[in-house]
């Protein structure tokens, strides 16, 4: 019997790890050719392991939550036959030599020896509490270290982490408990909070210590202040339970609304929001539609939403104004080379998701019209890869679908910017002719235009934004597909 290694596999650009969160096989059952054997969950999407090989599952490497590198044995299948099986190689790791890892390995050893012979010189006593019960994932490693140099929850969760999603390190850890034992005073245990003398007729208002963080944020952002909300690693933080009578239902949010939750709280956290408005008359685009949709689904079995439309006009607009089209790292502008374009859909579940239309700005309508249906029908029937929700440089979110006039939305980091298309509505309108003026019916829009006021001021965002409006108004009656 042969052995085949189950790896994760790569998952697009700039995924690195993913989180294990169903096995849909377990050791024992047979395993088909392409037939999945487990769920992962990327900070985007959900989707399938699916093995190369026909088998018997034999061994589980990793349990559910578990969160795993690309390129990583995730499970052992046994193949029948006398043929060694080998697991398609991957480029990344075919590239590092063994004594790489071995030396790894041999540091992570030595670290860990170190840490539990050690002595304990701080004057604390090693912790008793559990790691297990924060929102903020820690390695087991950074747990040990904690663990063994009696860091409190609320010091560990205070952490500025450096890697991925700001998770700590084990040099930040390290770095840390050198640091309090430099500076015992600053470091102290947490004193207790004072109790009230007189009832409160209102809970106390109290704030989760694992704020989200992105990976240039601790760089840039000012020191908190002492009335500050942050929890400091002299701060014990405490966890209000939710206050509810037996009328209320506690309802648990699901991983992707934590994430999303999670994003938005990063977004206003980093960039200055600012906004503009615009009011646009699509007429045109609107009777240019109805007289083409039809042909347009028969000829390209499309069906012409005014989405690719006006995904169309942005690219367009995107390189009049290319300062639009870039992301904030720290102190760096990122000038983006190709335009991809980002669109917010929501799903079945109620939440949404941002997949990207790559080099959106080489596109005619009919490819607009091709891959903004293939990207919405997947999102729906949650099919999207984890490469089809990366490397977007712009978003365009439409809120009209839900009846919304205008809507103020957030930046999707690190972009600068996100448009907001509101609902068509007939208004009566001033029509200016060469006969003079009158009155009629038209139909008008608002566009929305969130930015960055960091990088983008207000004569570049409303520039834009006015751009736009101007490519719609303009928009040729008489074109073809």
């Amino acid at each position: 019997m042969a052995r085949y290694e189950l790896k994760l596999p790569k998952m697009g650009e700039s995924v690195a790890e993913a989180t294990i969160t169903n096995w849909l096989k377990q050791p024992g059952d047979h395993i088909d050719t392409d037939e999945a054997v487990l769920e992962i969950a990327t900070d985007k999407v959900d989707s399938e392991v699916p093995s190369e090989v026909s088998g018997k599952l034999v061994e589980i490497l990793f349990q559910k939550d578990d969160i795993v590198k690309v390129g990583q044995t995730v499970a052992i299948i046994e193949v029948e036959g006398g043929v060694v099986v080998d697991a398609p190689s991957l480029p990344e790791a075919a590239t590092i030599p063994v004594q790489h890892f071995a030396a790894e390995a041999e540091k992570t050893v030595e670290a860990a020896r170190q840490f539990t012979a050690a002595p304990i010189s701080s004057g604390n006593p090693p912790s008793k509490e559990e790691y297990h019960n924060s929102d903020k994932f820690f390695s087991p490693l950074v747990k040990n270290i904690a663990k063994e140099e009696g860091v409190s929850m609320a010091e560990l969760e205070s952490i500025s982490g450096t890697g991925a999603e700001g998770r700590v390190t084990k040099t930040d850890i390290l770095e840390y408990v050198e640091n309090r034992k430099k500076n015992p005073v600053a470091q102290a245990t947490p004193a207790k909070q004072p109790v009230p003398t007189e009832p409160r007729s209102e809970p106390v208002q109290t704030q989760n210590a694992a704020q989200p963080q992105s990976l240039y944020q601790a760089s840039t952002t000012q020191q908190p202040t002492p009335d500050s909300r942050q929890p400091s690693s002299n701060q014990q933080t405490v966890k209000t339970p939710p206050s509810v009578n037996g009328q209320d239902e506690i309802v648990e949010m699901d991983r992707m609304r934590k994430l999303i939750a999670g994003y938005m709280v990063q977004s206003v956290q980093t960039s200055a929001h600012v906004q503009s408005f615009i009011e646009v008359d699509v007429t045109n685009i609107w009777d240019w539609r109805e007289k083409n949709k039809n042909a347009f689904e028969k000829r390209e079995g499309e069906k012409l939403t005014f989405t690719p439309i006006f995904m169309e006009i942005v690219a367009k607009a995107l390189k009049d104004f290319p300062l639009m089209n870039i992301s904030v790292e720290g102190d760096y502008i990122i000038k983006k080379k190709n335009i991809n374009l980002g669109m917010a859909a929501a799903l079945p579940n109620g939440n949404l998701i941002v997949p990207v239309i790559k080099n959106a700005d080489q596109l005619n309508l009919i490819g607009m019209a091709k891959a903004v249906n293939d990207l919405g029908n997947r999102a729906k029937a949650g099919k999207l890869k984890p490469d089809d929700t990366q490397g977007g440089t712009y978003t365009v979110t439409n809120v009209g679908t839900f009846g919304s006039v205008f809507g103020t939305p957030i930046i999707n980091q690190p972009q600068v910017g996100i448009l907001a298309l509101g609902a068509i509505r007939k208004v009566p309108a001033v029509i200016e002719t060469p006969d003079g003026d009158f009155i009629g019916i038209r139909k008008k829009m608002f566009l929305s235009h969130s930015y960055d006021h960091r990088v983008v001021d207000g004569a570049l965002g409303g520039s834009f934004v006015k751009r736009v409006a101007e490519y719609m108004e303009a928009f040729d009656v008489n074109r073809s597909f």
